[in-house]
């Protein structure tokens, strides 16, 4: 009677955490041999804050690299309200990201809301990190369509 009792709370802990997990992957069952950190070429997602200095200053210089090439006068100044909205929201099994959102200032004195992801091992010949941002409604091509919403971790709530 209680090896029976006991073999089926065991067998319930196992379909808990096997629930648990899958939850937290993103609503898939992960094997541990599949997680990133497992690969012949580990990512065992150390990245920088979202308000790490050398984070917001890519994002500085690619974009005033970018408006002073194509579009004209507009530079970053500033970051306000920078936060994390997200850390591996994928699942362990894809290349680990950090989401995050915040403010610019531009030096026309104008805020825009920025969303940006700082990814694993995605930088030159991946020996680093690096950063793909948008700016609200400096997004002139689309490509973070509608308003920056796909550089974000899923559908706003």
């Amino acid at each position: 009677m209680r090896r029976a009792l006991l073999r089926t709370a065991l067998a319930s802990l196992a379909v808990l955490t096997a629930a648990v997990s899958a939850e937290a992957s993103g609503g898939r069952q992960v094997h541990p041999a599949d997680r990133a950190e497992n690969r012949i070429i580990a990512m065992n997602g150390n990245l920088p804050a979202c308000d790490d200095s050398a984070v917001l200053g890519e994002i500085t210089s690619w974009f005033n690299s970018r408006e002073a090439k194509f579009w004209g006068p507009l530079q970053a100044v500033a970051y306000d309200r920078i936060q994390s909205i997200g850390f591996r929201p994928l699942g362990d099994d894809f290349i680990p990201r950090r989401f995050c959102t915040g403010r610019i200032a531009l030096n026309d004195g104008t805020l825009h809301r920025i969303d940006y992801s700082v990814r694993e091992d995605l930088g030159l010949f991946s020996w680093t990190w690096n950063v793909n941002w948008c700016v609200s409604g400096l997004d002139r091509h689309r490509s973070y369509a509608p308003d920056c919403q796909m550089a974000r971790p899923g559908p706003e709530k």
